[in-house]
């Protein structure tokens, strides 16, 4: 006859303020915990029914889970390995702690470490419960059914029990201020986060269907999960189908079908399965992160993954499994495990095969789908040197006549001809077509190419390639002129007097219009009489550094400043001559009469700023207005 009262052997008295306080935030863990435990006990009875060690009929080996509102009870039932009077003694009424002090000072802030590093995971139920029933019998022939309850403090009872079937019953008594834990549909959101993939059944009430105007409650279990996910699965018996319709099952609200993916199946040095999703990434990194779920042995860990992979890979979907990374860790101790770095190093050099191989070998699909992966590999190359090294093999550069190019084939095609006095070859790119429309034309005028660089991280890609690509500058076709974005020779000097200078910068400014956050500067080139008179151009160094610090922390200085604009005077054009003549002697009050009552010059000035996107609203009104009065 059992009947036992006595203390649970921890070295503090206070372990369960402790796991209440300290564990509070992650308190809906204890579902997870519970329910895995039961799950190891299920699996743990399969294998010594296939060893032979246990030689009664299996039958259902579903994990159960209730809830009695009534009562104030949740219950997690299996029907596993069960445990006898001196295992309930072992496994439940020992918890190991070498120092109360120290337990505290360590992880009173990580519940997970708490939980994961004492094996505490049943104890994460008090979290949530005023008292706590096991009832359990083992699967041992002869053994007699137990039962433990506890009231959250070191004192609990043991005694027998009158229980049919092996296995575990766990019978937690809601408290009042967790009495979410007895809602239906709290229990079912937990259960289908937590436990979606369990090895084991997890059957939570009875489906429901559609009848006379209501839902009602049918004979057929409700199962949770899906025990044999496709991650488990061997690739080889696997269909396009089965990886798309996986992908809707653990993304059901996507709307776009994932443009490739990579099935994870490695057992030395270390385990890892999964399946790995490249999404279409159009632009806002942001909002693409912690898509891949992380699980260890099919138990759902977490999924903020950014100690797991390279940063870059959190723009990828899908699922990594691995038994190799505990349940339950901090984030400090993933990067610090050496485990974490092998599959880390692994999963990246696996998506660079994946990417280089569907390059090679179906080069037209990778073209068509670069746009959706251009962000994802431009991530990579920038936070990644090892990724940089494969991806330069592949990456791709797209011109605005939509054609694309490797690296190499673009230097290639660009170097006899946009090669610079200081032998750099010059990379022209745009950033909007129809915006910088204008500048495109006139580079493709002398025979040059340009690229179209529109992407969130563009700017970004084009300072590394500038660092790596050896004599070579990226430059915005609207940064300078056409005559001075590649500068083959020496510079025309312009033939103008500082007076003169002056008094055109005096002219220029009084018509230019105000435009909130930004500059004009006036500045004087000697580009021949057949090149347009005025034209606007904004600097590369400047706009690159206010386009990155967008992005960027510790670069706000840059996001406050003005957009700094050149207005670039053609001393060469007789447009220019005529304004110069005209302005000669006239001081400041009469510079600006003169300027105000030349309709040219006000032309002249609109049809830069035309050129340049930057004629609105009044402005392009009247500007209207004076071209059809000139017809």
């Amino acid at each position: 006859m059992i009947q036992k009262e006595g203390f649970i052997g921890v070295t503090t008295d206070n372990i369960f303020p402790i796991i209440k306080k300290f564990l509070y935030s992650d308190h809906e863990i204890f579902l997870r915990e519970v329910v895995s435990n039961a799950v190891d006990a299920t699996q743990k009875l399969k294998t010594l029914s296939q060893v032979g060690e246990y030689k009664e009929a299996l039958g259902d080996l579903s994990v159960r889970i209730s809830i009695d509102k009534k009562a104030k009870t949740l219950t997690i039932s299996d029907r596993g390995i069960g445990m006898t009077a001196e295992e309930v003694d072992e496994y439940i009424n020992q918890i190991a702690l070498s120092s109360a002090n120290n337990f505290l000072d360590k992880y009173k802030d990580n519940a997970n470490a708490i939980i994961g590093h004492f094996g505490l995971g049943f104890y994460s139920t008090f979290m949530v419960a005023s008292k706590v029933e096991i009832v359990t019998k083992s699967y041992k022939e002869g053994a007699q059914a137990v039962k433990w309850a506890c009231d959250g403090t070191p004192q609990y009872t043991m005694e027998e029990a009158d229980k049919a079937d092996r296995g575990t019953d766990i019978v937690l008594y809601i408290d009042d201020e967790n009495k979410e834990f007895l809602e239906k549909d709290k229990i079912e959101s937990l259960l289908k986060k937590y436990c979606k993939f369990l090895p084991i059944p997890i059957v939570f009430g009875k489906k429901q269907e559609w009848k006379d105007g209501k839902q009602v409650e049918t004979e057929e279990d409700n199962v949770i999960n899906n025990p044999n996910p496709l991650w488990k699965q061997q690739p080889a018996g696997l269909k396009e189908e089965d990886y798309l319709k996986f992908y809707r099952e653990l993304y059901p609200f996507s709307m776009d079908e994932p443009l490739f993916w990579i099935h994870l199946n490695v057992d030395y040095p270390f385990r890892l399965t999964g399946i790995l999703y490249f999404p279409k990434i159009k632009s806002n990194i942001d909002l693409q992160r912690n898509k891949i779920q992380l699980y260890s042995n099919q138990v759902f860990v977490t999924d903020s993954i950014e100690s797991i992979v390279p940063e870059f890979l959190t723009l990828l979907h899908g699922v990594i499994d691995s038994p190799d990374i505990p349940l339950n860790v901090s984030r400090s101790y993933l990067q610090s495990d050496q485990n974490v770095k092998k599959i880390s190093t692994h999963i990246t050099k696996k998506v660079a095969d994946k990417l280089e191989d569907i390059f090679k070998k179906d080069r037209p699909q990778f073209e068509t789908k670069w746009d959706s992966l251009k962000l994802f590999i431009q991530y990579g190359m920038l936070s990644e040197e090892k990724f940089y090294d494969r991806a330069a093999k592949f990456c791709l550069l797209k011109n605005t006549d939509g054609k694309y190019f490797t690296l190499e084939e673009y230097k290639k095609l660009i170097e006899s001809n946009q090669t610079d006095k200081e032998k750099n070859i010059i990379y022209l790119y745009a950033s909007n077509k129809d915006d910088q429309y204008t500048h495109i034309d006139a580079a493709k005028e002398k025979g040059y190419d340009v690229l179209m660089m529109d992407g969130q991280l563009d700017v970004h890609w084009v300072g590394l390639l500038e660092q790596k690509l050896e004599k070579t500058r990226f430059v915005r076709v609207d940064s300078d002129t056409i005559e001075h974005l590649i500068i083959k020779d020496e510079e025309n000097k312009v033939e103008l007097t500082d007076d003169q200078k002056k008094a055109l910068t005096e002219i220029i400014n009084s018509q230019l219009p105000g435009m909130e956050k930004t500059e004009f500067n006036i500045d004087f080139k000697a580009l021949g009489k057949d090149a347009k008179p005025i034209q606007i151009v904004q600097n590369e160094f400047s706009r690159r550094m206010k386009e990155m610090s967008e992005m960027q922390q510790g670069m706000s200085f840059y996001r406050e400043m003005p957009d700094a604009y050149q207005v670039v005077m053609n001393s060469d054009h007789p447009l220019v001559k005529e304004l110069i003549a005209g302005a000669d002697g006239k001081q400041d009050e009469e510079l600006k009469s003169y300027a105000a009552e030349s309709p040219k010059l006000k032309q002249m000035i609109d049809l830069a700023l035309l050129s340049n996107g930057m004629l609105k609203g009044e402005a392009l009104n009247n500007f209207v207005k004076r071209s059809f009065e000139k017809l």
